[in-house]
């Protein structure tokens, strides 16, 4: 499989129909999806029960006579600093995906985003100085963008196979400008992506990865 390079159209880069050619399969990525997010939850609250509150257990008054309601310890629910009737504790809310159904996964959502033609493939993206300015110079040679406003109003995904600082720097001031490394790509931030940049060795490097 053959796939041209944006900034120069003359270079192709050859990679593997096994991965950038993969059948679409919307129910696999919808699980890989759910237990990517269901993974990401944090699960650590938590809540005391009626064992694990401090006080007596002896009951406050006797049961009938004092003309108030009955009661058994001061640890009851209905009582102040009293414990949580059905108390949450630490959940783990993870889900078991393998690993070959995450790169199953992964390799759908490359091989659709070269159909729908939001994969933009590159040779190299360099910022010489840490400026915002520069990049979105950058970005406008990339995507043929004609203002900032829509840059600004598209999710943009980097993806090299080693970070540049500058380039790190550069699109803090754009919150929908994300940068990552190769192997930090997940099905969340790649399907959110209006349009995903890549270098030509990220390419090679991701094709390794999920082979």
């Amino acid at each position: 499989m053959k796939l041209a390079l944006k900034d120069k159209p003359d270079n192709i880069l050859t990679v593997s129909p096994s991965v950038f050619d993969y059948k679409f399969n919307s129910a696999l990525i919808h699980q890989v999806l759910v237990a990517y997010n269901a993974g990401s939850r944090q699960g650590t609250r938590s809540q005391k029960n009626r064992t694990e509150i401090q006080g007596s257990g002896k009951k406050p008054w006797r049961q009938k006579g004092t003309g108030r309601a009955r009661a058994g310890n001061i640890r009851s629910p209905l009582w102040r600093s009293g414990a949580v009737a059905f108390a949450a504790k630490n959940k783990d809310y993870s889900q078991k995906i393998n690993k070959k159904m995450y790169r199953g996964a992964l390799k759908s959502i490359l091989s659709n985003l070269i159909k729908e033609e939001r994969l933009i493939i590159i040779s190299e993206i360099f910022i010489e100085i840490a400026k915002t300015k520069l990049l979105i110079q950058k970005l406008r040679e990339i995507l043929d963008f004609i203002n900032i406003k829509s840059i600004k109003n598209s999710s943009i995904l980097i993806v090299d196979d080693k970070l540049n600082n500058n380039l790190v720097l550069s699109a803090r001031n754009l919150h929908n400008v994300q940068v990552c490394r190769y192997n930090q790509i997940n099905p969340i931030n790649l399907i959110n992506s209006k349009k995903v940049i890549m270098t030509s060795n990220a390419i090679k490097k991701i094709e390794v990865m999920l082979k």
